[in-house]
Order: structure tokens, then C-alpha cells, then sequence
């Protein structure tokens, strides 16, 4: 099934323009929406998942009219936000037996069944009798994921699922996030660039509710091939050479000096080496191209 959005805006009272007038198709498998905070993902999920309402535009999953009926939607969506609430005093079990009642699964031999299945897909099984408010937090995120799983989602949303999550957590997390992944469309949004580098065969680069870029994470790269450059500078010389050069990012070595990535169509100066390009790269590529447009207006 595909997700279809067009001309979908979105202003809030106070005047922040959230969505602006954006137009997107996502089929099925991982797609990633890579922007920074404040970029409008989130109040785009929240349309998607008819938790509010645009201004303008339509989006289509599928035969449903999302805007329309969305009742529809919700029975074939699995939602994760970005700050996923739980009752503090019943195990994982308990609760995804309420949350399987709540989505009409009357049966207690079926709730049961399918309990245990998401708690195996999530590795929480050897953990469901504990309470949820004591797992760590990527428990916590993979109890998520065992919810929304309950009614066998086409269309799964999860928004900024990684952040905050230990490397063992975050990886744990996005090997079952691949998995459950395959055979629906999956939204994954994010302002982190490895989790959409490891895990999106599709995504599109957001600020300001706009779409930048709307590629393949090989692709993008392969675009700016030859056009990546490093130095490693002294940390009194950055200002100077930020106004000299178009630097994309800057890292500390051990010995405190700092290594800076570059964006040139040709080589710089003399001293500079060239890389191998990023998705970091393209990221800020796109977002300070973005930067001097608006100027420029």
C-alpha cells in the first residue's frame, strides 16, 4: 500500500508554519524523514496519524481517504511518538493484554497468543512479568514497538525512537524495527543521520515543513563523490576558515586540533585531502543550501 500527501500545510496559532504546502509518496519498506528539531517532523507524523488536522492538502493510504475517515486509518496504524507513556503499576504482559482488548481482540486465547508473539518479537518475553515504569529506556521503546504490533499495522510511525537509547539499546532496537519493517510502510523520523544510514532504503531531508531532498541514502552519496575535502586545523584558525570555505562539519582530535569537512566542486587549497563522502555530508549539504536560499530571499 502507498501513502500518498499533497499540498499539505500546516500553521499553528502562534504562526510557525510546520508544514509547508508538501507533497510525498512512500511505499512499502523503511523510508526516513531526516531533519533537524524543530524541522516539522513531528507535526507531520501527527497529521499522518490523524492526531491533528492540516489546514490544507489530502493523504491517502492506500483506498482511504486519511483526512476524511479516520477511523480507517487507525485500524491499520501503529503509532510510537516521541514520548510513549506508560501505567506504572502493571507488567508488560498486563498491559498489552489492555491495549489487544482496547483494539477489539475479545478472545482471551487469541490476546494471549498474540501477546507472547510481540513479546518474542521484541525480545521481552523473559521480562513480562516486570513493571513497564521500571524497564530501562530502550525497553521502553521496544514495549512501544509490542504495542503498536498488536493489530497487525500496515502503516507504523515512529517518531525520534533512538534518541537517548545506549548503542546495545539503539541497536537492538533498529535490527527489530528492520524486521517488523518488511512486508508494511514504515515512517521513520529522526534528526539522527547512522539510524537512516543503517536502516531506510528510501528518505527525505525536512526543515522548515519543507522537503530538501528526496533520495536513496547510496544515492545521495554517490552525488557528491569527489566534491568532499579535509584539513586538520589549528582551533584559533576555524573562524577564519569558515569564511573562506564551506564547511560542512568539525571534529576534535586527541591532540585538540580539529578536523574540518569541506564541500567543494574542486579541491580548496593545496593542503586538503580528499574524503570519502557521508550521509552526514549530504545532510548538512542540503541544509545549508536550504539556509542560503532563505537569505537570498
Amino acid at each position: 500500500m502507498k501513502l500518498t500527501i499533497q499540498n499539505l500545510s500546516k500553521t499553528y496559532k502562534n504562526g510557525v508554519k510546520a508544514i509547508d504546502n508538501l507533497s510525498l509518496e512512500i511505499g512499502t519498506g523503511m523510508f526516513g524523514l531526516l531533519g533537524p528539531n524543530g524541522a516539522g517532523k513531528s507535526s507531520l507524523m501527527r497529521t499522518i496519524a490523524t492526531l491533528q488536522s492540516p489546514d490544507s492538502g489530502s493523504i491517502t493510504f492506500g483506498d482511504i481517504n486519511v483526512l476524511d475517515d479516520n477511523m480507517a486509518l487507525r485500524k491499520v496504524l501503529g503509532y510510537l511518538p516521541q514520548s510513549f507513556g506508560v501505567y506504572p503499576k502493571m507488567s508488560a504482559e498486563e498491559l498489552l493484554d489492555y491495549f489487544a482488548t482496547l483494539k477489539g481482540v475479545s478472545s482471551k486465547l487469541d490476546r494471549e497468543k498474540l501477546v507472547k508473539e510481540v513479546l518474542e518479537i521484541t525480545n521481552l518475553y523473559e521480562v513480562r512479568k516486570k513493571h513497564v515504569a521500571g524497564y530501562s529506556g530502550g525497553m521502553k521503546q521496544r514495549f512501544g514497538i509490542a504495542q503498536l504490533l498488536l493489530n497487525n499495522p500496515k502503516l507504523i510511525i515512529v517518531d525520534e525512537p533512538t534518541a537517548g537509547l545506549d548503542p546495545a539499546e539503539r541497536h537492538r532496537f533498529l535490527n527489530i524495527l528492520r524486521e517488523v519493517g518488511t512486508n508494511c510502510t514504515v515512517i521513520f523520523s529522526t534528526h539522527i543521520v547512522d539510524d537512516v544510514k543503517e536502516l531506510c532504503n528510501e528518505m527525505v531531508i525536512i526543515n522548515g515543513g519543507r522537503i530538501l531532498k528526496h533520495t536513496t541514502p547510496i544515492t545521495c552519496v554517490q552525488e557528491v563523490k569527489d566534491q568532499i575535502w579535509t584539513k586538520v586545523i589549528e582551533r584559533d584558525e576555524l573562524e577564519l576558515m569558515e569564511a573562506n570555505f564551506n564547511i560542512l562539519s568539525s571534529n576534535y582530535n586527541q591532540d585538540n586540533t580539529l578536523n574540518i569537512r569541506v564541500h567543494s566542486l574542486e579541491k580548496p587549497a593545496e593542503d586538503f585531502k580528499e574524503a570519502q563522502p557521508q550521509l552526514d555530508d549530504v545532510y548538512f549539504i542540503a541544509l545549508k543550501e536550504d539556509e542560503a536560499n532563505l537569505v537570498s530571499e
